[in-house]
């Protein structure tokens, strides 16, 4: 190729290129003549590059009078500066309105290495405010924010994360990038995979989701709430929406969602004492109270309710006398009733002992053969899992030992859960006191 057709080709290479830009831009000599002018300016003030291109500046018809010296001398001014330099003021349109723009000037330099001219990029003040504005409004996010922030890739990888979230998570920024979402969470990811999802397919929920989550810490697994939120991202640059991934808002709410399950929960609760409290009351024989107080006290609570009665006479020996939910009916201990067969460090000789709840739960994996073991040794029902073992008392003396059971599916006995045992342990205690006594 000729070094005139190579000449074009770099003309024309260039031209495509400022044609293309988002920004306006022009370029003058070092005596102010307008060399470049692409189709943004064009966009922005109507005039045509046939039009500007040859110009000496921009006086006498894209400035006013008033104004085109000033203009001219910061333009130029940048030929000598170092860096680029950014000044506001208003040109003129084709058709007369004035529009306030925003301009970052800097020198282009010879092949000699001495000033050869300015070019400018441009663009009005309104738009230029609203990319910063969408610029701080990111960082702030990033960094700032009171709440989680984190963008997620199509993935369903961490690709952006911010301090708040970071800690959220118990880790530092840098290292939750690109891991997926099962390393850091122990329970509930399938729910938020799933609602991830979702968005990329359809879009972003009209409403805030919550979502109960383990998060996996240096610490331990923590247990929290997430009121979540979120946004689909697509690229502004394709001609068809094209997914980034999505951005994905979250607020901690446990303390708050917490209270709130107690309290129902407290409620809940009350009402089945008193209502095991009328039921009760209309029982002739007390043996048969105390089933219905364990009758009411299971819903909700445990799958199973053990009653162990102390046989009479000297030692600690235990007699089964209810096994709950197969027919909660009393059978108060005989002479000889053979005991069962409980070890000697097992809960409810400890709770005995203590005079107090004492709770436990199965080890390895709920409802594998460890747990299973684990129950028969203890001789509860199969698929136990967690267990909580309170002592009846009545009139100083202790009767024996009650023991809640819970199943694979429910999570560990809690200290609100020993006391509420207390409360219905007391109550059937003096029901069985009283079936106990003479006469």
């Amino acid at each position: 190729m000729s070094a005139s057709g190579r000449g074009e080709t770099t003309d024309d290479l260039l031209a495509a290129l400022l044609d293309g830009m988002d920004a306006a831009l022009c370029a003058f000599d070092s005596d102010g003549v307008i060399t470049h002018w692409n189709r943004e300016a064009e966009r922005i003030l109507g005039w045509s590059a046939a039009e500007a291109v040859g110009r000496r500046g921009f006086a006498g018809w894209a400035v006013r009078a008033a104004d085109a010296d000033e203009i001219r001398e910061q333009l130029m001014s940048a030929q000598d500066a170092p860096g680029r330099q950014v000044h506001e003021f208003a040109l003129l349109t084709k058709e007369g309105g004035r529009i306030l723009v925003r301009t970052q000037s800097a020198g282009v330099p010879g092949a000699d290495g001495k000033p050869a001219g300015v070019y400018c990029a441009f663009s009005e003040v309104h738009a230029q405010i609203d990319l910063e504005r969408s610029i701080a409004l990111s960082e702030a996010l990033m960094d700032d924010a009171s709440w989680g922030v984190v963008l997620v890739d199509v993935d369903l990888r961490p690709a952006v994360v911010n301090t708040h979230a970071a800690r959220a998570f118990g880790a530092g920024r840098g290292a939750l990038l690109g891991r997926p979402l099962g390393d850091l969470l122990e329970q509930g990811v399938e729910e938020l995979e799933g609602a991830l999802q979702h968005v990329l397919a359809e879009g972003a929920p009209r409403a805030p989701l919550e979502l109960w989550v383990s998060v996996r810490t240096p610490e331990g697994v923590r247990r929290r709430c997430w009121r979540c939120g979120f946004l689909r991202l697509a690229s502004p640059l394709a001609e068809e929406p094209v997914p980034l991934g999505v951005g994905w808002l979250f607020q901690d709410v446990t303390e708050a969602r917490q209270a709130e399950l107690d309290t129902g929960q407290l409620r809940f609760r009350a009402n089945q004492l008193h209502r095991a409290g009328r039921a009760a009351a209309e029982c002739e024989d007390p043996a048969e109270a105390a089933a219905v107080r364990l009758d009411f006290a299971l819903a909700g609570f445990a799958e199973h309710a053990l009653v162990d009665v102390l046989e009479p006479g000297p030692g600690r020996r235990l007699v089964r006398s209810a096994v709950s939910p197969s027919g909660l009916t009393l059978l108060l201990p005989e002479p000889g009733a053979i005991p069962v067969r409980y070890e000697a460090a097992h809960p409810a000789l400890q709770a005995l002992d203590r005079i107090g709840p004492v709770r436990a739960s199965a080890p390895g994996t709920p409802g594998g053969e460890a747990a299973e073991a684990w129950a028969r040794a203890r001789r509860w029902p199969p698929g136990a899992a967690h267990a909580l073992c309170t002592v009846l008392r009545s009139r100083g003396r202790t009767l024996g030992a009650l023991t809640f059971v819970r199943g694979p599916s429910r999570p560990p006995f809690e200290r609100a859960d020993a006391l509420y045992a207390e409360e219905v342990a007391a109550r059937v205690a003096a029901d069985l006191d009283l079936a106990t006594r003479p006469g």
